[in-house]
């Protein structure tokens, strides 16, 4: 795509501007990293020879990946961090500070800088990939990959950049695979090119042949695959069905009087349908297994039946896709942010879909469903912005914009209330509603819960979520401040139906806690005391006056008496910050 068709792409970002975590993954004020740096060993890396950061770098977590025995990753907002359960800390990966500076299918032990939108894991390979901001349009910083995720001697990372159409500009054809070419739309920048969602695929055919097969969906930049067993592995872009067509045969339809076969009446094209393109070429989850892959777009789900097999000593290599859309197939909505599978104990098989408005009258934010393979959908959490899904058994999460839901059925939903850590005098509390991600951890006798949000991760070690480990990134452990600075009780950590800003205390000793808010002329406009023997959650205020009115805009003045020494000495601790509403 040329830079005139940059332009013409832009009228795409009516979608765009729906998810809210293409823009939070960016790096944000006031979400600092611990300075030290230290080389990592535990008994899962003896001696791994990247360097890493400890703690979180970014609050905002939108990834969670479970891996072997102890290790849980996580996709942030500032690069891939990791949790480990030999030491209960969590580690931020080391980055480089432009992904410029690596070259495509280079070996690396540093990462690309910037946010994760997706993270994808099978045994011991992971796929990372990473996005940024040019300040205008949505950027794709290309992928890693490693085969080693869990060595001892250290991750070793290939790295590839954002796949792009080379060859040619404008309408161009495109091979597909070994059966013909087909006309597409030559996307050739990275902009509004990021990698959304990827999936790890372990593919036999009927042959027994293998292939490790990674799917990726990167939004005008479509769906592509490559075969990481291969020798040389290359992306090859794969055709979905245009907004018009309710199916896609891949495997027939072929015009043979050209060499090679050519497919007629076809044009892959990510523009906006007004500008001649289709929005189900607009690819953004993935989901593949045994030999079906599900593609989420801007207009509907796609289910392809995956063709690889050997006739008279020939591959055959094809797919067969199925469309399905608002309202012909019962979706609450055709922009499919996420897609998950679920297999309960009575050996049912359920896709789920994120679904949210694209463009048509009637559609609604919701959970899709489909328990026959796509010949029937249902809805469900309607009017819930859902931004992730996982499902264990017979249960199934459902992350969203205004928290954590639960179903036992897909039917009757029940909500998880926001994170506190329990323990005396830990003031960690997740204060937002909002929920980007969830994970079932099964590697213990009793399923935990890992949840993911824009103010840090938690962990519970029963699904019943009543007692939590918080982890949050952190600035100086030892000192007195408060953020986000400046704070906006209408826009900054908002749970229920206020917004808070945070006073981090360091090491607290005394039992008792008083906060004092002054405005600008040093009159007190607000006072609570907190006993941390019976409280529980942060030491926070939710920008409102002693008669519970939200204070005018200007600078205010904290002040916190406790104390933060043996001798148990309280003395006042004061910081500045402005309030903008």
């Amino acid at each position: 795509m040329n830079l005139v068709n940059i332009v013409k792409l832009k009228s795409m970002m009516f979608l765009l501007n729906k998810i809210l975590f293409l823009i939070l993954l960016m790096p944000l004020a006031g979400q600092f990293t611990t300075p030290s740096r230290f080389l990592l060993k535990t008994a899962s890396y003896v001696e791994l020879d990247s360097l890493y950061n400890q703690g979180l770098k970014s609050n905002i977590v939108a990834e969670i990946r479970t891996m072997g025995d102890s290790l849980t990753w996580f996709g942030t907002g500032q690069g891939l961090a990791l949790h480990n359960n030999s030491t209960n800390k969590v580690y931020n990966h080391k980055t480089l500070s432009s992904s410029d500076t690596l070259s495509n299918k280079q070996t690396t032990d540093l990462l690309p800088y910037g946010g994760i939108p997706a993270i994808a894991v099978q045994g011991d390979t992971m796929v990372v990939s990473f996005s940024g901001d040019n300040g205008d349009i949505q950027v794709g910083y290309g992928l890693t990959v490693t085969f080693n995720a869990q060595d001892e001697s250290g991750i070793e990372w290939s790295y590839y950049s954002q796949p792009l159409d080379l060859s040619g500009e404008g309408d161009s054809l495109e091979t597909f695979g070994n059966v013909g070419r087909f006309s597409r739309l030559a996307v050739t920048v990275p902009e509004a090119n990021v990698t959304y969602d990827a999936d790890i695929h372990y593919f036999v055919d009927n042959l027994g042949v293998s292939s490790k097969y990674l799917w990726i969906t990167s939004w005008a930049g479509g769906l592509r695959r490559i075969d990481l067993d291969a020798d040389f592995p290359v992306w090859q872009l794969i055709p979905l069905p245009m907004d018009n067509q309710d199916s896609l045969d891949l495997c027939n339809g072929w015009d043979d009087s050209q060499e090679p076969p050519y497919f007629p009446n076809y044009y892959l094209n990510p523009r906006d349908p007004a500008d001649g393109g289709n929005h189900n070429h607009k690819a953004f989850s993935v989901l593949a297994f045994d030999r079906t892959v599900w593609v989420g777009t801007a207009n509907g789900i796609n289910k392809g039946r995956i063709i690889r097999e050997q006739i008279s000593g020939e591959a055959f290599n094809c797919i067969q896709w199925e469309h399905f859309s608002f309202p012909d197939n019962n979706l609450s909505g055709n922009f499919v942010v996420a897609l998950a599978r679920q297999v309960d104990s009575e050996n049912v098989e359920t896709i789920w879909a994120a679904t949210l408005p694209a463009d048509k009258e009637g559609e609604r934010r919701g959970l899709s469903y489909t328990r026959d393979g796509g010949l029937s959908w249902n809805k469900t959490l309607i009017d819930q912005r859902v931004y992730n899904i996982t499902a264990k058994g017979d249960i199934v999460l459902a992350a969203s914009e205004s928290g954590l839901w639960r179903s036992n059925d897909g039917v009757n939903w029940a909500k998880y209330s926001p994170a506190i850590d329990n323990s005396i005098l830990s003031q960690k509390q997740i204060l937002t509603d909002v929920v980007y991600t969830s994970k079932i951890d099964d590697r213990t006798d009793t399923l935990g819960l890992w949840v993911g949000t824009s103010d840090g991760v938690a962990f519970s070690k029963e699904l019943d979520g009543l007692n939590w480990d918080i982890y949050q990134a952190n600035y100086d452990s030892s000192e007195f401040y408060a953020y986000p600075n400046p704070f906006s009780p209408r826009n900054h950590n908002q749970l229920g139906n206020d917004g808070y800003i945070r006073f981090h205390t360091g090491q607290i000793t005394s039992q008792n806690l008083i906060l004092d808010i002054f405005n600008f002329s040093m009159e007190k406009v607000y006072q609570e005391s907190f006993n941390l023997n019976t409280f529980r959650g942060a030491i926070k205020w939710n920008g409102r006056d002693s008669n519970n009115n939200l204070v005018a805009n200007g600078v205010y003045f904290a002040r916190l008496n406790f104390s933060n020494n043996q001798k148990g000495t309280k003395k006042d601790f004061w910081d500045k910050f402005i309030v903008v509403k």
